[in-house]
């Protein structure tokens, strides 16, 4: 009989391998490697607020919800600086050198709020949110993981097409009437969003290898959008799975596995070429 640890790991697996399965093509055609690395600090901002209001109120489910409103916040600020004619790098690279200023705020003001409240239990929590824990999931968790992911899915699904022309002519889908800009700015939110919502459960520390390696490796085995797309969902949902069965029996955190079989197929992908 399946332990029920597993199982819920198991469905979060494949839900934040449906997530990402989706993303990652988009994130490597519109070039979006480098808008993960500001989603990165983003949530680490949003994390350590979070832990402080959490320490303050004793409840650790803030941390999520912080992290989730902070990193929305700074993807629409990187949408509205490039709708103001910065460059995506530039925009980002601006955002991200305040975001880094204000964490480090923020950890110092965590750590003397941490000297206040030293019976409460959080070591667990902050270790489980950069290495990623699956196994750690409540239902709870599961819960909000999946109609989270099935909200971001259905987004993805209405507005899929549109966000594949803006990534390759935004200019053409205004010319055509389409709102670049309200696509755009729509497909940064998933992006930050889909971020918020799996990043305890896949780590945020491997986050930005996961999100973007599988459109990578896809990108490079097709030529076709649908083939792109399929390679792009199966590889992560393997991937996620075997890492949840190899985890099981070596306790080791499944994020880590999956980075590395990520690493070595795309590795052995481009040695060969």
């Amino acid at each position: 009989m399946i332990p029920e640890y597993l199982l819920r790991a198991l469905l979060g697996g494949i839900m934040v391998s449906v997530l990402l399965g989706m993303l990652s093509p988009l994130i490597n055609m519109k070039g979006l490697a480098f808008l993960t690395h500001a989603i990165f600090h983003s949530l680490l901002l949003g994390a350590v607020l979070g832990m402080i209001l959490g320490l303050l109120f004793e409840n650790l489910s803030l941390i999520l919800w912080m992290a989730l409103i902070v990193t929305i916040f700074v993807v629409i600020l990187v949408a509205f600086l490039e709708d103001r004619g910065f460059g995506s790098d530039t925009a980002i690279g601006i955002i991200a050198s305040f975001i880094a200023g204000f964490t480090v705020l923020g950890f110092g003001i965590l750590y003397k709020v941490m000297a206040l409240k030293p019976y409460f239990a959080f070591s667990q929590s902050i270790v489980s949110y950069l290495t990623g824990e699956l196994f750690l999931i409540t239902l709870n968790d599961l819960l909000f993981l999946i109609l989270g992911g099935v909200v971001i899915f259905f987004v993805m699904l209405a507005f899929y097409r549109d966000f594949l022309y803006v990534s390759f002519d935004a200019e053409g889908l205004e010319s055509y009437s389409g709102n670049a800009k309200f696509y755009l700015t729509l497909l940064y939110v998933v992006v930050g969003a889909t971020g918020a919502l799996i990043v305890r459960t896949v780590g945020l520390i491997t986050l930005q290898v996961i999100a973007v390696l599988p459109g990578a490796i896809a990108l490079m085995l097709s030529n076709d959008l649908r083939k792109i797309l399929g390679i792009s969902l199966g590889l992560t949902l393997s991937v996620q799975v075997l890492s949840i069965i190899l985890a099981y029996f070596t306790d080791i955190p499944p994020s880590g596995i999956a980075t590395i079989i990520l690493g070595l197929v795309y590795g052995t992908l481009v040695l060969r070429r």
